[in-house]
């Protein structure tokens, strides 16, 4: 069982979702094995309750909460009958949630959240590389609550989906080119964020489909050396030795329960809606990790790590 300091509570995990960090983070060996605590068990995203709550926290045993496990953020610890959650990373669940909807909200949520709402106003308009996964499909729905126009990529099989969930204009990637489709629009874009990475051609020619002022941000961040030269160089490398002609930032989410309840409310009151691409048993998530590396999951995989009868809030 572990043992929670007095700022962190222990939970029962009843759910728990997938997100790309989590292989990423343990391939990348030599952050995994310097800087994580041991033991280590992957995993970010929870829903549970309470078994022991922080000091001084006015959460009580047997509430159910939602968030990010682990000792820090995105430090894992999700994939556990029992874990650890930082107060700052952990919201009471409200009435009307289901856990896999909350299970599915913090690591996709937050990222797109921090990623579109303080580089974007309402208006802007918003190119989102990847409309389809976990991070793209609430990007898209968070940034029209706020009034944002829309575009993405995504396959042929996504379209539907991605209009479905609210995007004004969908680019498909295996039909049309995606750089190409952005710079003969009558328009430019305000903000691009990529939550794939596939294409560092998207930063390097942003200047030629977005308006001076724009902001470039990767969220699909990797270990490979490509993805490291890439980033040095969009970010230290001058204008005029080379470099990009648009500011460059990548944007992790970071712990906050103003909007964590704030993503959830949206979800209660039927203005953005989880997208759920499938369910594992605990015992499949050998399964559920091989779904997730395909890179075709349509939003959010989801693991029962508790009994189908303890999932329910």
């Amino acid at each position: 069982m572990p043992q929670p300091k007095a700022d962190q509570h222990l939970v029962r995990i009843v759910v728990a979702a997938l997100n790309p960090v989590d292989y990423r983070l343990a391939e990348f060996q030599f952050l995994h094995r310097t800087t994580f605590p041991k033991p280590a068990s992957p995993g970010s995203d929870f829903a549970g309750y309470i078994v022991k709550p922080a000091q001084g926290s006015a959460l009580k045993p047997g509430q159910f909460v939602f968030g990010a496990a682990g000792t820090n953020f995105m430090c894992g610890g999700a994939l556990s009958e029992y874990g650890i959650a930082n107060t700052r990373a952990t919201t009471p669940m409200p009435t009307g949630l289901s856990t896999s909807d909350a299970a599915s909200i913090t690591v996709a949520g937050l990222t797109a959240y921090q990623a579109i709402l303080p580089h974007s106003k309402p208006g802007s308009r918003v190119f989102l590389n990847g409309g389809s996964g976990g991070v793209g499909a609430i990007g898209i729905q968070i940034a029209k609550v706020k009034g944002r126009h829309v575009t993405v990529t995504c396959s042929t099989a996504n379209v539907e989906l991605c209009k479905s969930l609210g995007a004004d204009e969908v680019i498909d990637y295996k039909t049309q080119d995606v750089l190409q489709t952005l710079k003969a629009s009558p328009y430019k874009y305000d903000l691009v964020v990529d939550n794939v990475g596939n294409d560092q051609n998207l930063y390097w020619k942003a200047h030629e489909y977005t308006n001076p002022g724009a902001k470039f941000i990767t969220v699909a961040i990797s270990h490979h050396f490509s993805f490291i030269r890439f980033v040095t160089m969009a970010n230290l490398l001058p204008k005029f030795f080379g470099g990009g002609k648009r500011q460059h930032l990548i944007v992790i989410g970071e712990p906050k329960g103003q909007e964590l309840e704030q993503i959830a409310d949206w979800m209660v009151e039927g203005k953005i809606k989880a997208v759920i691409d499938s369910k594992y048993k605990f015992e499949e998530v050998r399964e559920a990790y091989k779904r997730l590396k395909t890179g075709r999951a349509k939003g959010k995989i989801i693991v029962n790590v508790a009994p189908e009868e303890e999932c329910t809030a």
